[in-house]
């Protein structure tokens, strides 16, 4: 069959404006709200959030297709050709649909993500291709033994509650066979594990294998032990590939690609900071207000997802502005919840988080407005009141309640006139 043929003839090329329309305008919000700014693993990766959506439709214009061959008789005459030969100008239509649907969805994101030079992730972009040319091969086996009014719609919702519901699920690995995690890549500071691409790339040759040998080979026995053979041997070991996996799909970013500058303190930014210079020089006049005031400030501040030795977490986005330092710098001083509090234990200083932050953000340089918004009015205002105090009662009161907030068994002083509240 002819290319122009295949294209002219067949449902795909009907379907393409319609999934092309639904993935833009019904899934466009999605495939550009939470993409990272400027980072292409994020920009890739959420590009998946489509998948189950084209995987569906292609499953489903397959299956009718192939099912059109098969009342016809196509593979049951004698041909020069054998039958995969023979199903592969059907199906090449098809995987063009998808293929278009899913670049679609790569457009949406990279150009939601305002990424600068390079490349979409290459893993992502292969599983996502198998996984669509798995979906395709099994819908066209379902359009080899049924008539294509049970075959499409069968193929299509089959497809889309394999693809989609595994995320609802509790058990995580389910999930990683179709790539249902990907999406949630990544912060800036976060990179893919590869276990997930591994497990998803080995399901989807798996069940690609197992449907070319019922393609091939037809009705035959030993196809169907083949293809059974071939899928149950493939999902278990790409279970077994992702058996580490959560709901999260991430790993820390490596830190040698930090471009740090300066000393006491050293800023380290990402290179997918926008505006470099005016972060540093923002990050640089926070930490100076904050240790005129007599807090603490680390030698060095990074945005690598897990700060070292004597050095705190400046968390910014990629895209941030001298407005948004402040905040970045104060957040990385705050302590953590301490163990005996997430056991359930009585925690009293959980008093004093919101005005100790809020605090801390004023002294580093946030403007009132913002911190009242922020973490409520009162609490700015408290902020705003122990600021007006001298130098040695402002840090007597805040050395206080942050060594309060890193035990179950102190009370809080949010007030120094007034006493312990």
């Amino acid at each position: 069959m002819l290319l122009r043929t295949a294209l002219r003839s067949s449902s795909a090329t009907w379907a393409l404006p319609f999934l092309i329309a639904f993935v833009l305008l019904a899934l466009g919000d999605d495939l550009s709200s939470w993409v990272t700014v400027g980072y292409w693993p994020s920009a890739t990766a959420n590009a998946t959030f489509a998948l189950p959506f084209v995987n569906a439709v292609c499953a489903g214009v397959a299956a009718w297709e192939v099912a059109r061959f098969t009342r016809g008789r196509v593979f049951d005459q004698t041909a020069a050709r054998g039958p995969l030969a023979i199903t592969a100008p059907v199906l090449l239509p098809v995987a063009v649909l998808g293929l278009l649907a899913l670049l679609a969805a790569l457009f949406t994101s990279v150009s939601a993500a305002g990424v600068g030079p390079g490349l979409p992730q290459p893993g992502v972009l292969l599983v996502m291709i198998g996984l669509l040319l798995a979906n395709i091969l099994v819908g066209s086996v379902v359009g080899r033994v049924l008539p294509g009014v049970l075959a499409a719609p069968l193929a299509l919702v089959g497809s889309f509650v394999v693809n989609a519901y595994p995320a609802a699920l509790t058990l995580w690995w389910p999930r990683h066979l179709v790539a249902g995690g990907l999406d949630g890549c990544c912060a800036v500071d976060e990179t893919l594990d590869p276990a997930a691409l591994w497990s998803a790339g080995t399901f989807a040759a798996s069940v690609s294998l197992g449907a070319l040998a019922l393609i091939r080979f037809r009705g035959r026995l030993l196809a169907l032990l083949t293809a059974l053979a071939l899928t149950a041997g493939g999902t278990a070991l790409a279970a077994h590939l992702a058996r580490d996996l959560t709901d999260s799909v991430v790993r820390p970013r490596p830190p040698a690609a930090l471009h740090c500058t300066g000393s006491r303190p050293t800023v380290c930014l990402w290179p997918e900071v926008r505006h470099p210079t005016t972060v540093d020089r923002a990050t640089r006049t926070a930490a100076a207000r904050l240790q005129r005031a007599g807090v603490p400030v680390p030698d060095t501040l990074t945005m690598a997802a897990r700060p070292g030795p004597d050095a705190s977490k400046l968390g910014i986005p990629t895209d941030a502005t001298a407005a948004d330092v402040p905040a970045g710098v104060a957040s990385g001083l705050l302590p953590e919840t301490p163990a005996c509090a997430l056991r359930g234990a009585p925690y009293p200083a959980a008093d004093a988080e919101l005005p100790l932050a809020a605090w801390l953000y004023a002294t580093a340089g946030e403007p009132h407005p913002v911190v009242a918004g922020r973490f409520g009015a009162p609490e700015a205002a408290l902020a705003r009141k122990i600021r007006n105090q001298p130098r040695d009662v402002q840090l007597a009161w805040y050395e206080h309640n942050r060594d309060a907030l890193t035990t179950c068994g102190t009370r809080p002083d949010l007030d120094p006139g007034k006493g312990t509240r």
